[in-house]
């Protein structure tokens, strides 16, 4: 993941340091979205292979994807060292964008699996 960069010297600080915003580089932001949505959607594929394989059904199988989306966002924030500011502009970054993205994916892998192994 891509830090974000703070370009200003140490020369130029006012009295008032503790009022300035954070800067964040867009290219290191977008860069750090991008995986995010590339680890979410892969992990869709393979998690709705899995519950497809392992014969899911109804709800069962919404829950495994939620599971592996908690799993999912825990590894991304470990993976910045729990520090998500230096990376992201705000927690929902590694929490909810993607989530709803990858359900349809899942969906598709998953019943695609099922009928595969359970069906023909």
């Amino acid at each position: 993941m891509a830090a974000n960069e703070d370009s200003r010297s140490s020369d130029r600080k006012s009295a008032d340091d503790s009022d300035d915003l954070p800067i964040f580089n867009a290219e290191n932001l977008q860069s750090n979205m991008k995986s995010i949505y590339y680890s979410r959607t892969f992990l869709s594929i393979i998690g709705g292979v899995v519950a497809g394989i392992w014969g899911f059904t109804g709800l069962t199988g919404f829950v495994f994807y939620f599971l592996i989306m908690a799993v999912a966002s825990l590894g991304l924030a470990a993976k910045a060292k729990f520090s998500v500011h230096t990376y992201f502009d705000s927690w929902n970054r590694i929490l909810v964008d993607g989530v709803l993205g990858g359900l349809m994916s899942f969906v598709l892998f998953w019943t695609f699996a099922y009928d595969i192994v359970h069906i023909f």
